[in-house]
């Protein structure tokens, strides 16, 4: 199965990487097929809500990262001014102007609905809603979206009491689109996808955005895992976590991230048949 894993970390795995959690390796997603803000207190990952999520608001998931698409894609590979943020990560005038104009379209569409977005923070709905919240990252991946490569995406997710029912993943260079729905088979672009079987930790092929980000506490537990697959990669941000959702590898493990980085990827992996944990 392939597992996912933030922490947060998060990784794709088998049966057999999921027994070897006993070892204490980073947060984890794992497939279930064999083989800004300070952040409000959400619930664990792998939760999920009762009830089904409305059509209207998987229009608007979609509508959202569209809207996104065509600013961030008019900026791509041109000249950008970047701004360090207090964490020092960077941010441009296409981060900033993707999750504005979200926010706006959120607003006007579904006012009581809560807001949590990467450049701008929390913001509750009218009359303090805050039952449906929509999370969002306008560029997971900025590093990658300012050197040029087209690994980024933008992610959007639906929280109903904390919880993630609703993800989508877009890469608008690429035109390429995961959708997640809780209690629905994922898809890729319309059509349904599913992680692929991973017999062994020793089998699996492995993403993580970089091993620097794991330090501390987290390393030892994620060099045990590097040296246990049979190819750890890196450099992909969250488009890994598509790839895991259509089956071409098999574990993600990352770490310190954040709402806004894996809400999205939540339904996702899990409607594929994976798993996702801390």
């Amino acid at each position: 199965r392939g597992v996912a894993a933030a922490a947060h970390s998060s990784t794709a795995l088998s049966p057999t990487a999921r027994h070897n959690r006993a070892r204490r390796y980073p947060t984890f997603g794992v497939s279930r097929k064999a083989g800004a803000s300070k952040a409000p207190a959400f619930p664990r990952a792998s939760a999920s809500a009762s009830g089904d999520v409305p059509d209207e608001y998987i229009a608007l998931a979609n509508e959202l990262v569209e809207v996104a698409g065509n600013i961030t894609s008019k900026y791509f590979r041109t000249p950008l001014e970047v701004d360090d943020k207090n964490d020092d990560s960077p941010v441009t005038i296409a981060d900033r102007g993707a999750e504005a104009a979200m926010r706006a379209l959120v607003k006007s569409t579904f006012p009581d609905h809560a807001i949590f977005g990467e450049e701008e923070g929390i913001e509750l709905g009218a009359g303090g809603g805050q039952e449906w919240m929509w999370v969002f990252d306008p560029i997971d991946g900025t590093k990658s979206f300012i050197t040029g490569k087209p690994l980024f995406g933008t992610l959007v997710a639906l929280l109903k009491h904390g919880a993630p029912v609703l993800g989508v993943l877009d890469q608008p260079i690429l035109k390429e689109r995961w959708v997640g729905v809780s209690g629905r088979a994922s898809t890729f672009n319309g059509a349904p996808v599913a992680v692929r079987p991973c017999a062994a930790v020793g089998d699996a092929y492995m993403y993580s955005t970089t091993p620097l980000m794991f330090e501390g506490d987290n390393l030892a537990p994620y060099q045990r895992i590097a040296d246990a697959v049979k190819v750890p990669m890196y450099g992909c941000d969250c488009y890994a976590y598509g790839l895991l959702a259509s089956g071409f590898c098999d574990l993600v493990v990352e770490a310190d991230l954040k709402p806004y980085d894996y809400m999205a990827l939540v339904p996702i992996v899990k409607g594929a048949g994976g798993a996702f944990t801390d």
